[in-house]
């Protein structure tokens, strides 16, 4: 039996992010927890996109996204074309290159 106390994070969605440093994307990006499990790490946080430039994003990684406020605007280069509003999933696999916009702002929880 482990004796590690889970951990919280009360309201975390209301977090300052930080940039993703994309010239003139208002897009926003931060870990909120993240394991120490070197195999297996993991990781949770929350994406911002706010109305502007669209974030063109090519994912090395796989990363699941639910929209827990807004909607965001997807398109990737297959021709495949969303509008996800809250409660929605997301799945990217690794090498899917995607754009994302929305138009009043919207933020996923990864």
């Amino acid at each position: 039996m482990s004796n590690k106390p889970f951990q919280y994070k009360k309201q975390a969605i209301k977090d300052v992010q930080p940039s993703m440093n994309v010239a003139g994307v208002p897009a926003f990006l931060g870990d909120t927890f993240v394991s120490q499990d070197k195999d297996k790490t993991i990781c949770a946080g929350f994406f911002h996109l706010n109305s502007g430039n669209p974030l063109v994003y090519e994912y090395d990684y796989d990363e699941m996204k639910i929209v827990v406020q807004g909607t965001f605007i997807l398109s990737d280069e297959t021709g495949q074309k969303v509008t996800a509003t809250v409660g929605d999933v997301l799945y990217f696999p690794s090498g899917c290159k995607v754009t994302f916009s929305t138009p009043d702002g919207a933020i996923g929880f990864f």
